[in-house]
């Protein structure tokens, strides 16, 4: 557990999340999907922002509603990669197609 003079950490990227930084609360099964009063995790907004780029909330419910399964998606393995060598406070568009 954290302390309270800690900040929370991001679970997909294993970064901090100061409270000045851009963050978003993510359900773990999209709303729309049947995740509405479910389980939600504290990201990084940009970490969220390359979720959704990646996958389609029906992905996202059915194969992907685990940090463990996210995390094993290829482009957002390649993504987390990436993003834990920024700064907490790193802010950019979310590259690329949207979906395949």
């Amino acid at each position: 557990m954290t302390g309270a003079d800690e900040d929370p950490i991001c679970p997909l990227c294993g970064r901090p999340i100061p409270p000045n930084v851009p963050q978003s609360l993510h359900h773990l099964v999209p709303r729309l999907r049947g995740g509405k009063g479910g389980p939600v995790v504290l990201l990084h907004h940009i970490c969220h922002r390359e979720i959704h780029a990646a996958l389609s909330e029906t992905e996202i419910a059915r194969s992907y509603a685990t940090i463990e399964a996210l995390r094993s998606h290829p482009r957002i393995a390649r993504f987390v990669e990436w993003v834990a060598r920024r700064p907490t406070a790193f802010r950019s568009r979310t590259p690329g197609p949207r979906r395949r």
